[in-house]
Order: C-alpha cells, then sequence, then structure tokens
C-alpha cells in the first residue's frame, strides 16, 4: 500500500517494475512512427485509405504534417500515461495502446508479405 495525502491506495509495482514502462513508451513511440511511414506508403500508392477521418486529409495532402501531428498526439497521450504511472489505469492504457499498435504493425506486415508474394510471384 502507498500512503498519499493520508489516503492509502494499493502499489500498482515496485519502482523498479515502472521503470521498465519507459521501453513500453518507446515502444509505442517508434511503432507509431512505423505506422506513420506504413500508412504513407499505402496512402500515396493508392492501396489504402487513412481510416482516421481527423488525419486522413493530412495523409493525403501534407506528408510531413501528419507524422508530426500523429507523433505529437501520441506522444503526449504517452506522456500523460507516464505522468499517471503509479495508477492502475494509467498502467492499463499504457498496455493497451502498445498491443493495439504492435497489432497494427503486424496487419502492416502481413499486408507487405502478400505485396512481395505477388510482386514475387509475378
Amino acid at each position: 500500500m502507498i500512503s498519499t495525502k493520508g489516503k492509502l491506495r494499493l502499489a500498482v509495482a515496485s519502482p523498479r517494475q515502472l521503470r521498465w514502462l519507459e521501453w513500453i513508451i518507446v515502444a509505442v513511440i517508434f511503432l507509431n512512427l512505423a505506422d506513420a511511414v506504413f500508412t504513407l506508403a499505402w496512402v500515396r500508392a493508392g492501396l489504402a485509405k487513412e481510416a482516421n477521418v481527423l488525419l486522413k486529409s493530412l495523409v493525403e495532402e501534407h506528408a510531413v504534417i501528419f507524422v508530426v501531428v500523429k507523433f505529437a498526439l501520441v506522444s503526449a497521450g504517452s506522456y500523460l500515461l507516464w505522468v499517471y504511472r503509479s495508477h492502475p489505469l494509467a498502467v492499463i492504457g499504457l498496455f493497451s495502446v502498445f498491443l493495439a499498435y504492435y497489432i497494427v504493425l503486424l496487419h502492416h506486415l502481413r499486408y507487405l508479405s502478400l505485396l512481395l508474394s505477388r510482386l514475387i510471384a509475378s
């Protein structure tokens, strides 16, 4: 239990365990950038459309601004979760974001492998 301002609450993890959450955030940021690059490649090649309504026009018209905005939004959200890392919901949020971006990366890689196998076969 942790005592903060006279209130007792359960500890989410030890300080040592919380430190490795930094690597989860680093991974989220790299996965986000990989998603941005793959998204730009697929959209620019006419193979996909951006699903995020808020970023759709940026992907299609302003690639650099798209990457900057996407990076800034995910970084800000990650920072917010990091600030509240002693709260269970923040830790769950960090892992959820990591898992979501990991799944997105797997979809990008699957799509890439399908494209490459078709190119090799033809």
